[in-house]
């Protein structure tokens, strides 16, 4: 029997860490195996910042697009960001090997090459070529100190 108290959550599977995978000639791109449950329920892939693409579960696609529907029309920040993430959005299945195929269009987009690195950032996971991610987390580790006293005036 269950207590007065018992609390039920809703399992969600944080997106961490970094995984080194290829784009194969047919574009597809294998998933994280620990990540293939969350995307069972179907996901999405978008434009994302920073030359990277976005591939997030529908769940999460759906609480960003609802976001931006919500932002001010009348803003043209508001409008080309809107733009940005969902006139690039495709919506994706995975195979049985947990692969999904990159439209060419995003590949192109995100600079992709054949070896891209896919990183979990909590809610969504982040697609980058790898040399670009190393770039990337070269020249932020050099800025961490900069970038955690920012975050200490908000904090965090």
């Amino acid at each position: 029997m269950l207590g007065r108290n018992r609390m039920f959550f809703t399992y969600f599977h944080m997106f961490i860490g970094e995984y080194h995978h290829s784009i194969d000639e047919k574009g597809r791109l294998a998933v994280p195996t620990k990540f293939r449950k969350d995307l069972a329920k179907g996901a999405v892939v978008t434009r994302g910042l920073d030359s990277s693409l976005f591939l997030l579960p529908l769940e999460e696609w759906d609480k960003l697009s609802e976001k931006l529907a919500s932002l001010p029309l009348g803003q043209a920040n508001s409008r080309a960001f809107s733009r940005l993430m969902l006139a690039g959005a495709m919506d994706i299945g995975l195979d049985k090997q947990g692969r999904f195929v990159v439209p060419e269009y995003l590949r192109l987009y995100a600079g992709l090459g054949k070896k891209v690195v896919i990183v979990g950032i909590h809610t969504r996971m982040e697609i980058w070529d790898e040399s670009k991610w190393e770039a990337y987390n070269k020249q932020t580790e050099k800025e961490a100190v900069n970038i955690a006293e920012e975050l200490g005036k908000l904090g965090i």
